[in-house]
């Protein structure tokens, strides 16, 4: 056994001491406070300060990732006992995160590819999430059901391993806080899981995340954004939400891989072989995650109608479907206009436009558009026409914001962003003016 797993092992003993929060009470948080003393101010050499150091804490002999750990449980324990945070999200998000880390460094002993480590964090940290919320069921006040612990453990897990993988290991603090914050919301969203809806879910998002990664059209960092997006999307929204998701993420990702040489010798080819990265795909489904979380909230705590978040994910998704194409398959073409003077302008510039790229993004938005119509009856044809509609003024103010603000002010990212949320706004006013929802 190395010594990175023996760490990790002993990591995830100190984090089972998050177990005894049902019965200390208000002072949940103590142990941890106990043991960031004694990693700060006590141990500084011998046997118990090499199992737990990291390679920077023998600088100093002091053991700064224990104590940062245990700080970041006791901060979560108080806000269980302070505050509305429910013990069992306490205890979930500091054992995921524990055993996510035991189980990657398990699977890192065997193997070497960055995939499988993510595999292992995912799965250790999932089993630990679920583990512990059934097992504290009877201990709850409000019981837990399998279904819904199976959704937050799964969640918490898939966001950690991408934090993870983004971030570096000392910033494991925030990991966990960052997944206590995340099962805080969606426990007070009230949120009801079926057997059968997360089984789904949950085996639509594996499938997704492995020919994501075989297909290599995104990076492991984007590939799990891909998967928690659509596990969310599924779970809050419905299979419906989650087609309109999944075909931007698969035609998107495939057209990015379309004549990818030609794309390289032009200069206008994503980089990482066109594998997108978890910013890139944050930029374009933000807006989305946002409407469906905001569908999963109303009517009951945000009094709005469901049907404007619809109208609000779709028109997004529409417009990251037809701005991805028309950069993706109008970049194969000669002659691009710079849109806002329609002068030629170099193959990649920001801003500039073909014909055949705008066909291609209307082909997208309609897409898009087609699947609400089939999928939602309260969509409709009129309800179809907006969402095409936003999609185009979606990727028209992409092009307006990519020949005037891009590379200056705005990141590409950035410019995805805004201009999604262009399409959403779109959207959701053309519904309202035409009276296809009523808030």
């Amino acid at each position: 056994m190395t010594s990175t797993v023996r760490r990790a092992g002993a990591f995830a003993l100190v984090g089972m001491l998050s177990l005894s929060a049902p019965v200390l009470g208000q002072a949940a948080a103590l142990p941890f406070v106990a043991i960031a003393v004694l990693a700060l101010f006590v141990v500084s050499e011998g046997t118990l300060f090499e199992l737990f150091a990291r390679p920077g804490d023998h600088q100093d002999k002091r053991l700064y990732g224990l104590a940062s750990f245990s700080l970041a449980a006791a901060g979560l324990a108080i806000l269980a006992s302070l505050f509305a945070l429910p013990v069992s999200v306490f205890i979930t998000s500091v054992l995921i995160l524990a055993f996510g880390n035991l189980a990657q460094e398990l699977l890192r002993q065997y193997s070497d590819n960055p995939f499988m480590a993510t595999v292992g964090f995912s799965t250790g940290g999932f089993l630990a999430g679920l583990v512990s919320q059934i097992g504290l069921t009877a201990a709850e006040i409000s019981m837990t059901t399998v279904p819904l612990a199976a959704f937050l453990a799964a969640s918490g897990a898939l966001l950690g391993a991408l934090l993870r993988a983004v971030l570096f290991e000392r910033d494991d603090p925030l990991v966990m806080l960052t997944i206590g914050f995340l099962l805080w919301l969606f426990v007070d969203l009230g949120i009801e899981v079926t057997g059968p809806q997360i089984a789904i879910a949950l085996t639509l998002t594996v499938v997704l995340g492995y020919v994501s990664y075989a297909l290599e059209t995104a990076s492991i960092p984007g590939m799990l954004t891909g998967v928690l997006l659509s596990l969310l999307t599924i779970v809050l929204g419905g299979l419906g939400w989650f087609a309109m998701l999944i075909s931007f993420f698969g035609i998107g990702g495939l057209s990015t891989k379309f004549r990818y040489d030609e794309k390289q010798q032009r200069g206008i080819a994503e980089e990482n072989d066109g594998a997108r990265g978890s910013g890139n795909v944050l930029a374009n489904s933000a807006v989305a995650i946002a409407a469906v979380v905001g569908y999963a909230a109303s009517p009951a705590l945000t009094t709005l109608s469901p049907d404007l978040f619809l109208f609000a994910f779709a028109g997004s998704i529409a417009a990251a479907m037809s701005d991805t194409l028309s950069s993706e398959i109008g970049g194969l073409f000669d002659h691009p206009r710079l849109i806002t003077t329609l002068k030629p302008v170099p193959a990649g510039t920001d801003g500039g436009v073909t014909w055949q790229g705008e066909v291609a993004g209307i082909v997208g938005a309609a897409l898009i558009a087609a699947i609400a119509f089939v999928l939602f009856d309260t969509v409709g044809t009129t309800g179809a026409s907006i969402v095409v509609l936003a999609g185009v003024a979606g990727m028209t103010v992409d092009s307006l914001l990519g020949a005037t603000l891009e590379g200056s002010r705005l990141s590409n990212q950035g410019v995805n962003f805004l201009a999604t949320l262009a399409a959403a706004l779109v959207g959701v006013g053309l519904a309202l003016v035409t009276n296809t929802i009523v808030l």
